[in-house]
């Protein structure tokens, strides 16, 4: 999905709350700063294949979306943190839903498989 959406007033709702969570890691980001704040090397040992690059550029878009907060304190070496700001917390509150029923849906296709 374009970046743009998660802006543009037009679109309908769920494709507004789609777009902040659009591509593989901000979804994964966003279960994982549930649990409280997390440096960003931590965040890369708990979702392996999550590159430097890739998870910088996702924190950013999400501070950008309201979702996160980047929080630096000034001492040597600096130690950077991330937390989800009471939006962030809300769009996880709206996601446990779909979470549940994804698992349901997982159940399903797992319950065919065995009868196959």
């Amino acid at each position: 999905m374009v970046r743009s959406r998660a802006q543009d007033l037009g679109v309908c709702g769920v494709t507004a709350a789609v777009a902040v969570i659009d591509g593989k890691w901000k979804s994964l980001l966003l279960w994982q700063l549930e649990s409280g704040p997390c440096r960003p090397g931590e965040l890369r040992r708990r979702l392996p294949g999550l590159t430097e690059k890739v998870l910088t550029q996702a924190l950013r878009d999400m501070e950008a979306d309201g979702l996160v907060h980047r929080e630096v304190h000034d001492e040597l070496p600096l130690r950077t943190e991330y937390s989800l700001t009471p939006f962030g917390r809300d769009l996880s509150e709206a996601l446990a839903p779909l979470a549940e029923w994804g698992h349901r849906r997982l159940a399903v296709l797992a319950d065919s498989a065995r009868k196959t």
